[in-house]
């Protein structure tokens, strides 16, 4: 059974030192590697990634993104009318745990957006299961 995505919340605390952002409840047992993604331009969309069986998990570190999710049906021939989940996400909000079975996309909302995703499979098991599909499917990314 495919699980949904998550989104695990964090928090931050503020005082005359400056402000440490936390999502506490994020555990790292799964992760084996992760990357940096940084969107100077809020035009560039990134969509749509997808994997059977990798799971993610996003945490943005500067500015804001809109992460959408959707389930394909098939995955060499997914239908256009599935349904997408939309998160906003910023530096502030928490980590958006994104399961196997779901195909991602994003768009940076602020310039020079910055976020980190945590994956638990090596690079090389995850090019044996990296889908990609068109990103006109399922969002429109215009409206934002």
């Amino acid at each position: 059974m495919i699980s949904i995505p998550e989104f695990i919340p964090g928090g931050s605390h503020t005082d005359e030192r400056g402000t440490i952002s936390f999502v506490n409840e994020f555990k790292f047992d799964a992760v084996k590697r992760f990357y940096h993604i940084k969107h100077p331009y809020i035009t560039v969309v990134r969509a749509w990634q997808a994997h059977k069986l990798e799971q993610k998990w996003f945490y943005v570190v500067a500015g804001s993104f809109k992460l959408v999710v959707v389930r394909p049906d098939d995955w060499e021939n997914p239908s256009t009318g599935l349904e997408a989940s939309a998160f906003l996400l910023n530096s502030l909000n928490g980590v958006l745990h994104v399961p196997g079975g779901y195909a991602n996309g994003f768009k940076a909302l602020s310039p020079n957006s910055a976020m980190i995703v945590f994956s638990d499979f090596t690079i090389e098991q995850s090019a044996s299961d990296n889908y990609r599909f068109d990103q006109k499917l399922w969002f429109n990314w215009d409206i934002i």
